[in-house]
């Protein structure tokens, strides 16, 4: 990757966290933070974690997205279903040209399976040499997730827990209300 792609990924990272802090209306929000989640995905295949950012892709960019929005979409009130909210045509507009713009950035990465890539010249090597006498695990994947990464993939459970629990409340909330009505 040439250095104006790296800057231009790493600029892009910080511009949609604070977009996906600051905005006000929750669906843009939703929107900005699953693209946050797939620039993050993108450094994590950049710095060479490619199951890192396979998991920041699916879990973040694709499942919590679609999460998030179903939970919004079904807590919305009845009469305002069908309406496109005010405002929302910059999102409508942008987030296009941000998939072209990923789709640009994502050509600098390297080839699946390219022997040369840092990390097949750096990280395999050592994992495929050290993970048995370290860790006592015959299976390289198994002591990579559970005995290096133990504490990262520990948290990355808690997190996806902690969103299914919230989501289950927020419809569980909804169809509580809409009885009452």
């Amino acid at each position: 990757m040439n250095v104006y792609a790296n800057l231009s990924l790493v600029l892009l990272l910080i511009l949609t966290a604070a977009g996906a802090i600051l905005i006000k209306d929750l669906i843009g929000a939703v929107l900005v933070l699953g693209s946050y989640s797939f620039f993050l995905a993108l450094l994590w295949a950049w710095l060479g974690a490619v199951d890192v950012a396979f998991t920041e892709a699916v879990v973040g960019a694709g499942l919590a997205t679609v999460l998030f929005l179903l939970a919004l979409f079904l807590t919305v009130p009845l009469e305002q279903k069908g309406q496109l909210p005010r405002g929302q045509w910059p999102a409508f507009v942008g987030l296009p040209l941000l998939g072209i713009l990923l789709l640009y950035i994502a050509e600098d990465l390297p080839k699946f399976g390219d022997p040369l890539s840092p990390s097949n010249t750096h990280l395999a090597p050592d994992y495929l040499m050290h993970s048995l006498p370290a860790t006592k695990t015959p299976n390289v994947v198994t002591s990579v997730l559970m005995d290096f990464r133990s504490l990262d993939t520990l948290i990355e459970t808690a997190v996806i827990f902690t969103a299914g629990i919230a989501t289950a409340c927020l419809l569980r909330t909804s169809r509580h209300d809409s009885h009452t009505r």
